[in-house]
């Protein structure tokens, strides 16, 4: 089983910088760069600082909680461990009985013969130090593979990290049916006991300060989502995050703490129910100086993700469409503008909320469609794509894209010439054909995920030559150009609103190279580094309208004249 959820191809498929001058570059000048080779320094460099996320126009995707993850942003490891997996004495792995279970995910006994076990850092990139274990109950804890218990007292264990050895297995071996072993903590090295760190490493924290949005699909586990009712969400208390998701609490403080805007996904089989709730909890414990992004789902247009086939089918049932791409177009449009409204009744209004309608950044048709359907652009206020600069590499040839075989004999340098000739002006052309679609509604156009995308598809990942040449495209100096030349494009060609890159940190797989840095033990990439030079040089306007800008609705609703990115 792979170590990285698979994100196919960015047109009918799942695709899924540094400029020193503040001067707004010109379209001449944009022309040019996109043929230029320029590829930005290495480092991200301290002559700027960061701006105040208000004034940011960036936000990030932060990757999914999984074992396999490499942010590691809690200070409390275990969130992020694999839920528990049962084994037997001379059984194979995996192979034991089902557990017992409580409704948080702790193991309430075990049968004779048989232990649990969960994994943590199975992709390495944790730091090196002294992990500290607590747990509450009688039982006994094991550390297995990648780790060495150091010291071991009732209810807490030390241990060192060993990642030349591989993934951290934790093994429950027994526990006290009276007094089951449970609140198992394992605390980073920068996070230690006894202290109150609240929930996120510092690094982590510092990593993302200055971004204004914090996009959280990943986090919600958005895509295939089984969550319906409110009694379905993740909460704080949960044996680990990776089960069902980080809680909207913690995502809430994170953004408090940051200064970030948040921007949920409704899971595409909620109920208003669990809408309203979840919208009441935001509205009580999120800073009053942000505000939040509501999206239905992610890429309900998208036929490889659960929720598609969800809304074609319920599009169907309500008479919107015959066939299955339209019913869920029309179903997103109809679901989404449902969800807005029950948003605006928990906030007593518009003002903390921005309205957000997804489509396909390579198919303003789809567009088209949806906002057209029962007039529901008047609903929305902003328009979010995601205008990748891709190159999708298949078996067999496809538009300017030669076979994965050929492309496998590239050099890096032959790769990031094709990258820049074709990949990035074709992500223009999408941007500029979507703000004007935007801009005849009269939305913001946002880019919901940004970035390269460079993989291989339709089995073309299974080709080791080709994902070794993509990922060193990407670890290559001048992948930092292309993304300033990007951020320069999404600036002049999409107007420059808020533009969320996908994603924050991940270890590259022949799935693709989406990580901005490989892991939270890294502090620079070429990426990286673009971005945050990016960021620091091309703040907001420090003017009155960015309030329009960052709401437009309730620019219209009180008559003033919006900022012509806003328009």
């Amino acid at each position: 089983m792979s170590h990285q959820s698979p994100r196919t191809g960015t047109n009918l498929r799942r695709r899924r910088l540094r400029r020193t001058a503040r001067t707004r570059p010109t379209l001449s000048t944009l022309i040019l760069a996109l043929v230029a080779w320029a590829p930005g320094p290495s480092n991200a460099g301290t002559a700027e600082p960061d701006p105040p996320p208000h004034r940011s126009r960036l936000g990030i995707n932060l990757s999914g909680i999984a074992d396999w993850g490499t942010e590691h942003p809690f200070c409390d490891a275990f969130k992020t461990a694999r839920p528990w997996i049962s084994q037997r004495n001379g059984a194979p792995w995996g192979q034991g009985p089902a557990l017992d279970l409580d409704e948080l995910g702790w193991v309430r006994r075990l049968e004779p013969g048989t232990w649990a076990e969960t994994l943590l850092f199975t992709a390495g990139h944790a730091p090196k130090g002294t992990y500290t274990c607590l747990y509450d109950g009688e039982g006994t804890l094991e550390i297995h593979g990648g780790g060495r218990i150091t010291q071991r007292a009732p209810g807490r264990l030390e241990f060192e990290l060993l990642p030349e050895k591989g993934a951290l297995f934790l093994q429950l071996r027994a526990t006290h049916p009276d007094r089951p072993v449970r609140n198992i903590q394992v605390l980073m090295p920068d996070c230690h006991a006894g202290s109150d760190p609240g929930p996120f490493r510092p690094a982590f924290l510092d990593r993302w300060r200055g971004f204004n949005t914090i996009r959280f699909m990943d986090w919600m586990e958005t895509n295939n989502s089984e969550q319906r009712t409110w009694s379905d969400r993740p909460r704080p208390e949960d044996a680990t995050w990776s089960r069902r998701g980080v809680p909207v609490e913690i995502m809430i403080e994170l953004c408090n703490r940051l200064g970030a805007n948040p921007w949920f996904c409704m899971p595409h089989q909620a109920d208003d129910d669990y809408v309203r709730s979840f919208a009441r909890t935001v509205r009580e414990r999120l800073r009053r100086d942000l505000v939040v992004y509501v999206e239905y789902s992610n890429e309900v247009w998208n036929s490889l993700f659960a929720q598609h086939r969800y809304a074609a089918g319920q599009g169907r049932r309500l008479g919107f469409a015959d066939t299955d791409w339209e019913a869920a177009w029309r179903f997103n449009a109809w679901r989404a503008r449902q969800i807005h409204g029950i948003w605006e009744e928990v906030f007593g209004g518009r003002s903390r909320i921005v309205r957000v309608i997804a489509s396909q950044a390579a198919n303003p048709y789809v567009t088209e469609q949806t906002l057209r359907f029962r007039d529901s652009a008047r609903h929305f206020d902003a328009l979010a794509i995601a205008p990748y600069f891709s190159l999708n590499v298949a078996p067999q040839r496809s538009g300017h894209v030669p076979p994965a075989g050929e492309v496998a004999s590239w050099s890096v340098e032959q790769l990031l010439d094709h990258v820049r000739r074709h990949s990035l002006p074709e992500a223009v052309e999408h941007m500029r054909a979507q703000r004007a679609l935007a801009e005849k509604h009269g939305l913001r156009l946002i880019a919901y995920e940004a970035g390269q995308h460079l993989v291989g598809i339709q089995g073309a990942e299974n080709n080791d030559a080709l994902t070794r040449l993509l990922q060193a495209a990407n670890r290559h100096p001048a992948m930092g150009g292309l993304y300033q030349q990007y951020l320069d494009a999404w600036l002049e060609v999409a107007g420059g609103d808020l533009c969320c890159l996908f994603s924050s940190c991940g270890a590259y797989s022949k799935w693709g190279s989406w990580g901005l840095l490989e892991g939270s033990d890294q502090t620079t990439s070429p990426k990286y580094d673009a971005v945050i030079r990016w960021n620091r040089s091309h703040p907001m306007p420090a003017t009155a309208e960015i309030n329009a800008m960052r709401n437009p609705t309730a620019a219209r609703d009180t008559g003033r004249q919006l900022p012509p990115t806003a328009r």
